[in-house]
């Protein structure tokens, strides 16, 4: 149903199989170059077996020169800080290095959910700005710190290498942090305090921040989003680079490793909805954000100490040039048919060498044939090509990954618009609820500690309970493969929205029911925030499923050289959730509001006059629209463990046909 999982079980066995084949005829036998075969590409054509054999047709010869030099050899190998093979790995990574970089993550992601809880407040009661313009713009910084991770992965795959790129992004924001800090602390940097009482603030009449001072905040907050950018999507890749592909267990490893990794993102973000709750509720603003910002600064303290434990990847060169080149030569020779007379073959250096620093060779696929143009070598083009008009067939590949992994981090978009969604709008309903757990009363701003907590427990069952259980129905070694898993997520967050427009619409009717119409904000004592639990705990395990099951996929699949932007893919689905949900509120708002018959629209601030229900609802409608195209785009896609199978299992036929 989700693609690629009836091969689990003999998949290895046979792979091995045919590469030992392989290996043992290589020294016999010689690969023929196109010229050499009795079949031309023409005949092929005619005889119509061009479409199964067409790449494997073009086999990299070895007498074929090459205009990239040596190449590169074991594109995944570690090498140390200095970018020089690790002699003895047993010294380094594994868990001991990982730890280091899940602290790093944890206060991020601390610091993070501690800014998106707490800023909105902040601007609406320091600031004195509207509650409407607060909640845009928090959601704007959330929103372009995790679409402008794609930078940060650009840069870590061309350039810096996944460890630098960390070291100087998680300084800037430490740096952001401790300019909001001081904004908080000095009375410099904001309004008027003075006779602004919570009523004046709803009636908008306290003094606004100047425009210097929302500037600064402003200009320190997007400060923290940059930082956040080079950080995110590296640091799971990093963490993951620390285990060798080579180990037996290695995907036991990796598949615990990511389940671990979210396990600090999601304590990170429980501290943030209590602790820095608490210490603002008690000590202010300055402590609370300050706390963030000493809880980073130990976190970069621990992330350089265990420098010397890191395995690194080198940086395989602009990642977004290479792709540009495959457009470009694509473009090129768009004209040129597969059959032609001048055609020498698919171009790729010879033996087991990559043109791509950091990356091992790609075999050649039959998906977008079109671009396959990029790597077709003519005559003309001599013995020293440019690479704007010739491109080895593992850069093309890299292009067609990029390309193949964009629908199923797409199809998360919508689970981070119920995220986003959730957020706000039932923090907006635990104002009308009672929230005492007995004497104990509990603020309405830590309500979304409870995903966090539901997260934390199905994370600390899931190889106790989850694991076996599933295994006995699908068979897979690890309980679900990643694409079951991601659609186990967006499944449950389906029931989750549908929850949360049930509960609204009898939260709503009590309301009317009691009299507490036009009371938005005073909380009904007998009508526990409890029962928000459900929705809470259904997202929560929504998320576990989805997103680590995501990550894992993304860093699998996407090509070696390529592994922090195929982590980036996570971070832009979250952000464009955030925009999203913006657009989608804007929407709502827009159409089902008519000022003429005093119609209030769906999301009005009264929350009692409003119908969050229909919006519930109306998300869950989407979500299923959008969990039908994941299932369409989850049945076709072939994880790149299916096709190399498939790729050495035709080319052996091949061989044996030649022979």
């Amino acid at each position: 149903m989700f693609g690629g999982s009836k091969l689990e079980k003999s998949i290895d066995r046979r792979v091995f199989k045919f590469i030992f084949r392989e290996i043992r005829d290589m020294g016999s036998r010689e690969i023929k170059s196109p010229e050499d075969m009795l079949e031309t590409p023409a005949s092929l054509e005619e005889d119509g077996r061009s479409r199964k054999k067409l790449g494997m047709f073009f086999i990299e010869s070895d007498n074929r020169r090459t205009a990239f030099g040596r190449g590169y050899t074991g594109g995944t190998t570690p090498v140390d800080i200095h970018g020089k093979p690790i002699a003895d790995l047993s010294k380094t990574g594994g868990w001991i290095a990982a730890l280091f970089i899940f602290g790093n993550e944890m206060a991020e992601r601390m610091a993070y959910f501690g800014l998106s809880v707490n800023m909105v407040a902040f601007m609406f009661y320091v600031m004195h700005r509207p509650f409407s313009s607060s909640s845009n713009s928090v959601n704007n910084f959330l929103g372009i710190s995790q679409v402008s991770s794609v930078l940060g992965g650009f840069l870590a795959d061309a350039y810096l290498g996944r460890y630098w790129t960390i070291a100087i992004f998680t300084n800037i924001y430490l740096a952001g942090l401790i300019g909001i800090t001081l904004c908080a602390s000095m009375k410099i940097f904001v309004p008027n305090q003075d006779q602004c009482d919570q009523l004046s603030l709803l009636l908008g009449s306290c003094e606004p921040a100047k425009p210097w001072q929302m500037l600064y905040l402003y200009v320190v907050l997007y400060l923290t989003a940059f930082g956040a950018a080079g950080i995110r999507p590296c640091v799971s890749s990093f963490g993951a680079d620390q285990f060798d592909e080579r180990s037996k267990d290695y995907k036991t490893l990796l598949d615990r490793f990511f389940n671990f990794f979210y396990l600090c993102v999601t304590i990170g973000a429980i501290v943030a909805f209590t602790l820095v709750v608490y210490i603002q509720i008690e000590r202010g603003w300055g402590a609370a954000f300050g706390s963030l910002a000493i809880a980073m600064g130990v976190s970069n303290m621990l992330f350089f100490a265990g420098t010397p434990l890191y395995r690194h990847r080198l940086p395989g060169g602009s990642p977004l040039t290479r792709v540009a080149q495959v457009l470009v030569a694509a473009f090129k020779k768009q004209h040129v048919p597969f059959t032609r007379s001048e055609l020498v073959g698919l171009y790729e250096l010879p033996g087991r060498h990559s043109a791509i620093k950091g990356s091992g060779k790609i075999l050649h696929t039959d998906d977008f044939r079109c671009l396959d143009k990029a790597a077709l070598q003519l005559k003309e083009d001599g013995g020293n090509p440019s690479p704007w008009r010739l491109c080895t067939v593992t850069q093309v590949e890299e292009v067609k990954i990029l390309i193949k992994l964009i629908p199923i981090p797409a199809c998360t978009i919508m689970l981070n618009v119920i995220l986003t969604e959730f957020i706000t709008l039932s923090i907006q309903q635990a104002y009308t609820l009672n929230t005492h757990i007995g004497k104990l009363k509990l603020p309405v701003t830590c309500m979304p500690v409870f995903p966090g907590l539901s997260i934390f427990l199905i994370l600390c069952l899931y190889y106790s309970v989850f694991v076996p259980v599933s295994r006995r129905i699908t068979g897979h070694p690890h309980g679900a493969s990643q694409l079951q898993r991601v659609g186990i997520g967006l499944f449950i967050s389906i029931l989750s929205v549908a929850w949360g427009g049930v509960f609204e619409r009898f939260r709503r009717g009590y309301a009317i029911k009691h009299g507490y119409e036009f009371s938005f904000l005073t909380p009904m004592p007998d009508l526990s925030a409890y029962w928000l639990l459900i929705q809470y705990c259904l997202i929560g395990i929504a998320e576990v499923f989805s997103i680590v099951g995501l990550l894992e996929f993304l860093y699998e699949e996407a090509p070696d050289a390529m592994k922090s932007i195929g982590s980036a893919y996570a971070a832009i689905a979250g952000g464009l959730g955030c925009f999203a949900a913006s657009i989608i509120n804007s929407i709502v708002k827009s159409v089902t509001r008519n000022p003429e018959n005093k119609q209030q629209s769906w999301l009005s601030q009264n929350i009692n006059n409003a119908k969050f229900d229909y919006f519930y609802w109306l998300l869950t409608v989407l979500s299923i629209i959008n969990f039908c195209f994941f299932l369409y785009s989850a049945h076709r896609y072939k994880y790149r463990t299916e096709q190399t199978f498939e790729a050495w299992e035709t080319k052996q036929n091949i061989l044996a046909e030649d022979s």
